[in-house]
């Protein structure tokens, strides 16, 4: 963690607390330190990715062309480097191995690292919306924004705004810029993680995290802004296509916890096996059903590479698992989990944490994060063959 970072943090819970017990500083201070220890543990532990059984399936993954520019990314990175201080640079790049990658976290409270939007200026954050609007789609865009926005209704509604809010989203940029090399980039903050590895023309774009609490905002700012409705409703519309032998199949359990989701922040070596109903069982109406929501996440990325991402998934298809948790009629609140040897999606309607905490599920408190399974979360594994191709030193 770097020193501004921590000062900055310290700083900004110190105005939070000034008035507080000094037993509640001293809450914040072991949460932090609960924090940067559950973090050090996570990255300390040699990266492997996520595994059914321990063990990862070799050969899925390959540095080939995808006929797909990255350079709009390249250029995209290079101006918002070039409009940072020399002093935010410093602390906003990383080497392209370096841990940094695998420090982020869903929740709000902890630490970040890189560059923060709430000290960019407009120009500067201008060029860092140009930088997502490059990588990511209309839609990805559009849902990361909007999780921004939603993030300062939260603020609102608690009357925290050094803890939550628009701009408490961090940038890290690993390795340099590249239409040859790796590199990459990363969005860290509450609800919203985006890790971006490119290599040559290929990109791996996870993990991903996007969720939000509150899902709607009723007030404030931001009124009437919403998120992931599409990935709730047709998971909810998959689910009751199926008959009921299928539904049995799928069905994990019907009574939903506060919190399933099981491949969130510093799970980078989950061992998970496969649960619910095959594809391979599926119809052909099911099979487009259950490849139309993969799609809703896939197409966060830009389409050219959704369109090669979705074709990986397809190429899988037939060992694709899809797995309920919870209810499903109208209303019901539910996890389900879509797992192959190539990517792992969970969405988890999650208890409410703020403005008051509730142990309930609700449909207002979404998460939902996406994953490369077997070693490929960070390009991980295009990384390792690409130094094989290519020895570099370091990491």
């Amino acid at each position: 963690m770097k020193t501004s970072a921590i000062v900055k943090l310290c700083c900004a819970l110190a105005v939070l607390f000034v008035f507080s017990h000094e037993a509640a500083w001293t809450q914040v201070l072991d949460r932090i330190a609960a924090f940067r220890e559950l973090e050090r543990r996570a990255v300390a532990e040699p990266f492997k990715g996520v595994t059914t059984d321990g063990r990862i399936v070799p050969g899925l993954f390959k540095i080939s062309a995808t006929g797909v520019s990255t350079r709009p990314v390249r250029e995209a990175a290079d101006a918002f480097l070039k409009g940072l201080s020399a002093d935010q640079r410093k602390q906003t790049l990383f080497p392209v191995g370096d841990d940094e990658w695998r420090k982020w976290d869903n929740r709000s409270f902890p630490p970040r690292q890189g560059v923060g939007f709430g000290e960019m200026t407009e120009r500067q954050r201008e060029l860092a919306f140009g930088l997502l609007r490059a990588s990511l789609s209309a839609k990805g865009v559009q849902t990361a924004t909007d999780i921004m926005k939603l993030n300062e209704n939260l603020a609102e509604l608690t009357n925290n705004f050094q803890e939550h809010g628009q701009w408490t989203y961090w940038i890290t940029v690993m390795g340099t810029p590249s239409d040859t090399e790796p590199w990459g980039w990363q969005i860290d903050g509450h609800h919203l993680i985006i890790n971006y590895f490119i290599l040559g023309d290929q990109l791996v774009m996870t993990p991903t995290f996007m969720g939000a609490e509150p899902v709607r905002a009723d007030s404030g700012k931001y009124k009437g802004t919403i998120v992931m409705q599409d990935e709730q409703n047709k998971g909810l519309r998959l689910f009751n296509a199926l008959d009921g032998a299928q539904q049995a199949k799928a069905l994990i359990r019907s009574d939903k916890g506060p919190e399933e989701s099981l491949a969130q922040a510093y799970k980078d070596n989950l061992v998970l096996d496969y649960a619910g109903i095959r594809a391979s069982e599926l119809n052909d109406p099911q099979k487009a059903q259950l490849l139309d929501l993969i799609g809703e996440y896939v197409r966060n990325m830009n389409e050219g590479h959704a369109r090669v991402r979705m074709e990986e998934v397809r190429a899988h298809l037939a060992s694709t698992y899809f797995a309920w948790i919870g209810r499903a009629d109208a209303g019901a609140v539910f996890y389900y989990r879509i797992q192959s040897p190539v990517i792992l999606i969970e969405f988890d309607h999650q208890a409410r944490v703020a403005p008051v905490r509730d142990r309930t599920p609700s449909r207002n408190h979404i998460h939902s994060v996406v994953r490369t399974p077997n070693g490929n979360d960070y390009g991980k594994d295009l990384l390792r063959q690409h130094h094989a191709r290519q020895p570099h030193g370091g990491k």
